[in-house]
C-alpha cells in the first residue's frame, strides 16, 4: 500500500514486545507488515489479548509497508479487544499509515468505545 519506490516485502517484520506493564502491553512493529509477514504478529496479539489487558499498545513508529493482510491484523485485533474489554491503541504511525487507516475506516473503527463486558461474558481463558 504504501511503496515508495520499492518492493513490497523487501524488510523483514521486526517484533519487539514490552509487557512490563501488564495492564497496557506494548507490540513494536517495524519493516514490512504483509502477507508473508503477518502471522507471527497476529499469533503474538492473541497470546497478549488471553490476558485480557485493559489496552493493548501498538508501535509502529518502525513500520515501512503494510498490505491488506497487515491491516486485517490490526482489525483483528480491535476485533478480539472489544470482545475481551481491551482497548487497541495505535502509537507513532507513519503518516502513510495513518492514511490508509482513515481511508479504510479503521481510524473510526478503533475510536469507538469498548462494550461493557462483564466477567460471565468474557472468552474464558485456557488453562
Amino acid at each position: 500500500m504504501a511503496s515508495h519506490g520499492r518492493n513490497a516485502e523487501t524488510t523483514p517484520l521486526s517484533i519487539s514486545i514490552d509487557d512490563s506493564d501488564p495492564a497496557a502491553p506494548l507490540l513494536r512493529v517495524g519493516g514490512d507488515l504483509a502477507f508473508t509477514t503477518a502471522a507471527p504478529l497476529r499469533a503474538a496479539v492473541d497470546r497478549l489479548l488471553v490476558a485480557g489487558p485493559p489496552a493493548l499498545l501498538f508501535d509502529f513508529g518502525g513500520l515501512l509497508f503494510i498490505d491488506s493482510t497487515g491491516l486485517s491484523v490490526i482489525v483483528h485485533a480491535w476485533r478480539e479487544g472489544q470482545q475481551r474489554g481491551t482497548r487497541v491503541v495505535l502509537r507513532e504511525t507513519p503518516r502513510f499509515l495513518t492514511t490508509i487507516l482513515d481511508m479504510t475506516g479503521v481510524t473510526g473503527l478503533l475510536a469507538r468505545p469498548l462494550p461493557v463486558v462483564t466477567p460471565a461474558a468474557r472468552p474464558a481463558t485456557p488453562a
